[in-house]
C-alpha cells in the first residue's frame, strides 16, 4: 500500500467516525456544529484527493494550496471536536479516537509538507 493510499484509507475512516458521532448530538445543533464538524471533516479527505489530482511536478503550488486547505480543515475539525467534548456532545475515549485519528493524519499531511 503507497502513502498516498494509506493517508485516504485514514482521512476516510476520520470521516466515517465523525458521521457516527454527531448521530446522536443534540437535534438543534443539526445545523450547527453538527453540520460544521461533518463539513470541516470531509473537506480534509475532498481537497487532498483534488490537490493530489491536479499536482504536475513536484512542487506544485495547486498542490500546495489544496494541502493547506485540507490542513486547515483539519485543525478546524479538531476544535470543534475539542468544542463537542467541552459540551459533553461526546465522552473522553470518543474525543481522545478522533484526536488521535486527526493527528496522525496532520503528521502524514505535514510530511507531504515539508517535502
Amino acid at each position: 500500500m503507497t502513502f498516498h493510499d494509506n493517508l485516504k484509507i485514514k482521512m476516510h475512516n476520520f470521516v466515517k467516525d465523525v458521521y457516527r458521532v454527531t448521530r446522536s448530538f443534540p437535534k438543534e445543533e443539526l445545523y450547527g456544529i453538527t453540520s460544521q464538524l461533518r463539513r470541516a471533516a470531509l473537506s480534509v479527505i475532498l481537497n487532498y484527493i483534488e490537490g493530489f489530482a491536479r499536482r504536475r511536478g513536484e512542487k506544485c503550488k495547486v498542490y500546495d494550496n489544496f494541502l493547506d486547505i485540507s490542513f486547515g480543515s483539519l485543525k478546524e475539525s479538531k476544535y470543534l471536536i475539542y468544542f463537542s467534548y467541552t459540551e459533553n456532545y461526546i465522552n473522553k475515549d470518543v474525543y481522545d479516537d478522533l484526536f488521535l485519528q486527526a493527528e496522525e493524519i496532520s503528521k502524514m499531511l505535514w510530511s507531504i509538507k515539508r517535502k
